[in-house]
């Protein structure tokens, strides 16, 4: 999964779109420009890859929102937890959030997240809340929303990137945290989400847990196999987060980064903002018939064809837009 610069696609996009290994893109804020706009952009890819493409995005809410002008001005998730109603909260905004991507071209939002707010930098105000039970409880009302108009959930970022207060983005970040503590708290969140409601994926942490292994979550094995798959019981699609983050640089070069994620597990490697880490990877990963076979296809799965029968969920769409906005009414009030 990689990323294009504009609004719309250029010669080299095109190219890159229709390369073999790429099976989806991801859209920033940078993407967008108005709604038409965003529309013709996912209609181009699509023509541009010539197979099924997952075209994705982070629309969390608050400052993690890529589309604004012409979308609900959603607010951070953690903010719904002051709402009279929080959980009701929680699913009008999977509600939204789904129905717009979907009304668009975007298969996928990329959430939630199930992080705590601990003393992270990157994490905060993205996260549901502080307490276990109460993110547990809001980030299952999310994914019903989510899957009320059909889309899949991504869970991120696992094992939980909350209690390391490095951003990951620029730097390494290490939790020197007791499995055990890591199993008793963040790891809770996954664990109840994935045997109650059910994730369809799952974005790990470029996070390095050193009391389980010395390569960061997303690179590691024992993280996604042992722990994600054979403990956890999760069967769905693995995202690596960002490989063009400092912190998944300890892989090598581009190319050794995506095998290396891979190989641990992920179904789906993400390279974004680094064309020329991109073109890299697609010049030096292994992509002849054989290969290509051996790659996974599951995230193709999580492409729905429900962009064309929007219809049956306008008013259920309306209605989330109506109840969130009166929730959240009093807390603008009192802010203001």
């Amino acid at each position: 999964m990689l990323d294009v610069a504009g609004y719309e696609l250029s010669a080299e996009d095109k190219e890159i779109l229709a390369h073999p290994l790429t099976g989806g893109v991801i859209l920033f804020a940078r993407n967008y420009h108005e709604p038409k706009q965003l529309s013709a952009l996912t209609q181009a890819m699509r023509k541009a890859a010539g197979k099924p493409l997952l075209i994705a995005t982070d629309h969390e809410g608050g400052r993690v929102q890529r589309f604004r002008e012409g979308f609900f001005g959603l607010p951070a998730m953690n903010k719904l937890a002051f709402t009279a109603q929080p959980q009701e909260a929680a699913r009008c905004a999977g509600q939204i959030i789904a129905y717009e991507c979907f009304a668009h071209g975007v298969d996928l939002a990329l959430a939630p997240v199930l992080d705590i707010n601990g003393i992270s930098q990157v994490i905060g105000d993205r996260a549901f809340g502080s307490s276990v039970d109460d993110i547990i409880e809001q980030a299952k009302a999310f994914i019903a929303g989510l899957k009320d108009i059909g889309m899949a959930a991504t869970g991120k970022h696992f094992p939980g990137h909350g209690s390391v207060v490095a951003d990951s983005h620029i730097d390494q970040a290490i939790d020197s945290r007791a499995y055990a503590l890591i199993e008793q708290q963040d790891m809770q969140i996954f664990a109840n989400i994935i045997n109650s409601i059910g994730l369809d994926s799952v974005m790990p942490a470029h996070v390095i847990y050193p009391a389980v292994d010395e390569q960061p979550a997303g690179f590691s094995r024992i993280w996604l196999q042992d722990i994600l798959r054979n403990k956890l019981g999760f069967n769905g699609v693995i995202f690596s987060d960002d490989l063009g983050m400092h912190a998944a640089q300890v892989a090598g070069d581009m190319a050794q980064r995506v095998m290396t994620a891979l190989h641990a597990g992920c179904d789906m490697a993400l390279v974004c903002n680094d064309r020329q880490g991109v073109i890299q990877a697609l010049d030096n990963v292994p992509y002849d018939t054989d290969s290509l076979q051996q790659y996974s296809s599951q995230p193709q799965d999580l492409i729905h064809s429900v962009h064309t029968q929007l219809e049956r969920h306008q008013y259920q769409y309306e209605n989330a837009k109506h109840n969130l906005t009166k929730l959240l009414l009093p807390l603008s009030e009192s802010e203001s």
